[in-house]
């Protein structure tokens, strides 16, 4: 049995809109597991509380009740700056919109993360080879001095997930990663995140594609804020 990398118990979010109106529960009471190494799939429709579970497991929000175990420690109960923290070194993103920063070269961008860190130290020589090193893991050797406006949608979401790996995160999140690309460079960059997850890296995706979800490990189905199920299910 791995060691969990992830921990939920009983997680529920709600949303208070105004003095007298119903809260939305986004979330309802989820519980899972996720080891180290895991290649997980969120699916469900909108509103089905997929986006708003991805916001906890990444620390961009805080449940309302439940646990949240991150490495055993509990991110609900973290300050601003404590979450601040565990976006930046236990946690790498993946976007649809990719993110990147349009006067950025393909490594200053991979580069990003390393300026957030805790103590913000300066970025080093050893920090640059990392970036370089990220850039020719994921194929984008020939591009190092591109910006992002001369770069395919494929070739930005590789920048992207050179990005996510910069601090060695515990976790790559990757919010409908393929939702902007063709079916060729989806697949591709399906690829690189199985590569990656073969290494041992543990993975989350969103998606509401079922043929994005079979390409990861397990999948689990959202239903008006709870786990309806395991499996893959119609988009």
């Amino acid at each position: 049995m791995k060691p969990l990398v992830a921990q939920l118990v009983d997680l529920r979010k709600e949303y208070q809109l105004g003095p007298g109106i119903e809260p939305v529960r986004a979330l309802r009471g989820v519980s899972l597991e996720i080891p180290e190494g895991d290649f997980l799939a969120i699916m469900g429709t909108s509103g089905s509380g997929k986006s708003t579970l991805l916001n906890l497991l990444g620390a961009l929000d805080r449940p309302t009740s439940g646990q949240y175990l991150l490495r055993g420690r509990d991110v609900a109960k973290m300050d601003d700056d404590e979450l601040s923290g565990i976006r930046n070194t236990q946690i790498g993103f993946i976007f649809q919109s990719f993110n990147l920063i349009s006067q950025y070269t393909v490594l200053e961008n991979i580069e990003v993360p390393l300026h957030y860190r805790p103590g913000a130290p300066a970025v080093n020589s050893d920090d640059r080879k990392r970036c370089y090193d990220l850039a020719m893991r994921v194929g984008l050797d020939e591009r190092l001095d591109h910006r992002p406006y001369q770069l395919s949608g494929g070739q930005q979401q590789r920048v992207a997930i050179a990005r996510s790996l910069v601090n060695d995160p515990a976790i790559i999140m990757a919010d409908e990663p393929t939702g902007n690309l063709d079916s060729k460079t989806s697949e591709e960059i399906l690829n690189v995140l199985k590569a990656l997850n073969e290494e041992g890296r543990t993975i989350i995706i969103v998606t509401h594609e079922p043929d994005i979800a079979r390409r990861a490990k397990r999948q689990i189905y959202m239903k008006d804020g709870v786990v309806a199920g395991e499996g893959v299910f119609p988009g």
